[in-house]
Parts: C-alpha cells; structure tokens; sequence
C-alpha cells in the first residue's frame, strides 16, 4: 500500500485507534447503546459514534467534504470527497462477533477514485486505486450452481433469499457488506449480494466498488439502479457484487422470476 493516500491512511489510522480504545475501556453494553439517530435514518451505537468522531477530527485539516453514515454530508467546497463507514458490521462488534471493519473511498469530481477497507479483528486490510495494478481478481465463476455467495439476512417473508440458497453451491452471512465485497474482489467470495431488501447505503459499497472495478468484477444494483457517487446518505441499493457481468446478470434474472 506504498501509494495509499494521507487522507485514508490518516482516517484508518485513527478510526483503527478509537476502534480498540472504545473495546478496551467500555463494555459491550455500553457499545451498543443507541446514542443518537444516524443521518442514514438508522441508530447510531456509541462504538459508531466514538470511531466516526475520532476520523473526522483526524481528517479536518485536509480541508476536504466528508461524507459519513452518521453525520451526513459534511460540505467543505471541495472536488473530493472522503466516503467512511466508521464501523461496518456494528452488530458483530457490539456482540463480540469478530467480524466488523472501517471502511473509505475517495471520490474526486464524482468518480470512485481510491477505496480502502479494515477488518478490524483480523487486523487485515484491502485497498486499490483506480488507474493502478492491482493483484486482486475475481473468482470468474460464471453458474449460481458453483458459486458461494454472501447475503445480508433475509428480511421479510425470506423468499427471495431461499431462492438464492437453493440455487446456488454454498451461502454464507457474515454481516459485513465492507467486507463481503472485498472478499469478492479477491476471489474468495463469487458474489455478495442484498437479496432486495434495499439496505446498502454508499458507505457500506463505495470501497468495493474500486476494488471490483480493477479485479474485474461489477457491482450493480439488483433492480438496475445505477451505483453513483451520491450525498444523500439515505439512498439505498440492492448490491450485487459479483466476479463478472455473467453471474450478476443471472443472479438478477433469478430474482425478476422469483
């Protein structure tokens, strides 16, 4: 990660800091208290808030806007854009599952420049930049019936979700999309995926975008809304991220016939 940019090393470095801190001296009850409502429309824990408050600090002196799953949009006139989840996968953190992440992408003018993701457990991180080589590539599986796949947890009545399961070679739920979409990137995963329950939000799919862009693989929108760089936090998507067009297409043809 030679060329890793101060803003998201700066970022990872205190969201990585503020992370064990906060899991040091507080308990997990404590953690996931809710402490405000977030501008996503969704509880802000105290471990979010502890994590996000500690990046945005760090990053103040970039003069650059922030665009941040609790706070919002913090607009500083600038063409750049820092994109931060400050703890995917809260659920898992604030239970003692050891599956949770801080996750970045840089934007400039609208475009998906540089996208970082830590898993804060397994003290692992993904990064990539675009226009720069890169050693990830996905799996290339192009069937459902040999691909293990990543969902979030069904919601509703679940039945599109058993659609997937039944279709394809292996599934897992692992409760962070940061992560999930990286895994894809790197060939570990062939698809990770929201089973249309519009749940993904920018933060949770900004990283992995970069990352699929140069390992080959595509990120879509389950019912064809396109994946833009946006300020509205409260958009929300129905992620595919997939090894190829191939498998996406099919996996979107097997929820339009379910």
């Amino acid at each position: 990660m030679k060329n890793i940019s101060p803003i998201i090393a700066d970022a990872a470095a205190a969201a990585v800091a503020a992370y064990h801190h906060a899991k040091k001296n507080l308990g997990l009850h404590e953690l996931r208290e809710t402490h405000r409502m977030g501008q996503d429309g969704t509880p802000t824990k105290l471990l979010d808030e502890l994590v996000e408050s500690a990046v945005i600090e760090k990053v103040d002196s970039f003069n650059i806007n922030v665009l941040s799953e609790e706070e919002g949009f913090i607009d500083k006139g600038s063409s750049i854009t820092l994109i931060i989840d400050p703890v995917d996968g809260t659920g898992n953190a604030t239970t003692g599952i050891p599956f949770s992440a801080f996750t970045a992408a840089l934007v400039k003018d609208s475009i998906f420049m540089e996208g970082y993701t830590y898993w804060f457990e397994g003290d692992r991180a993904w990064w990539a930049k675009r226009g720069e080589s890169s050693s990830y590539q996905t799996s290339g599986s192009t069937e459902l019936a040999t691909s293990t796949i990543s969902m979030i947890r069904p919601k509703g009545d679940g039945h599109k979700f058993l659609k997937v399961a039944e279709a394809s070679h292996k599934i897992r739920v692992l409760g962070s999309s940061a992560i999930e979409g990286a895994l894809v990137a790197e060939g570990s995963l062939d698809a990770a995926i929201d089973p249309d329950s519009n749940t993904h939000r920018i933060v949770d799919l900004a990283a992995a975008k970069v990352f699929l862009d140069v390992a080959g693989g595509v990120l879509v929108d389950l019912n064809g809304k396109p994946f833009e760089y946006t300020t509205d936090i409260t958009q929300r998507w129905s992620g595919v991220c997939a090894a190829n067009e191939a498998l996406a297409e099919k996996i979107i043809e097997l929820f339009a016939n379910s």
